[in-house]
């Protein structure tokens, strides 16, 4: 078996597909549409979003609607990253599990994503 795609659940696939885009520098399928978008990687991997009606955003780290998923990117300066994913329209939770190796962030349809800093992996 090989993994292919990963795919969000969100309310406007194009849009997310865009912040993602910007986050990655991942290129949008062609055939992307307001119903389906995807991005695609040198090694195959997609990462994809799909429109959902009644979308509910996670609300993490409350479970009142749980994070289903999240995905973590690893990167070479934590602040900068930070920084640059904020003004793309990221979110950042205040409950912060361990800030100087990692952070949580959201994305612009609610979904919590990981930004890890060097080598380090988190637990």
């Amino acid at each position: 078996m090989k993994l292919t795609a990963i795919t969000l659940d969100c309310a406007d696939p194009l849009a997310l597909a865009a912040f993602y885009r910007q986050a990655t520098g991942l290129e949008l399928h062609p055939a992307s549409d307001a119903g389906f978008a995807a991005l695609e990687s040198e090694n195959g991997l997609s990462l994809a979003f799909q429109w959902v009606e009644d979308h509910r955003a996670p609300s993490w780290p409350d479970p009142a609607v749980p994070q289903q998923l999240h995905c973590c990117f690893r990167v070479g300066d934590l602040e900068e990253t930070e920084t640059r994913l904020l003004r793309l329209g990221a979110g950042k939770p205040e409950y912060q599990p361990d800030p100087g190796r990692w952070r949580v962030l959201t994305d612009p349809a609610g979904h919590p994503f990981c930004i890890v800093g060097g080598l380090v992996e988190p637990s």
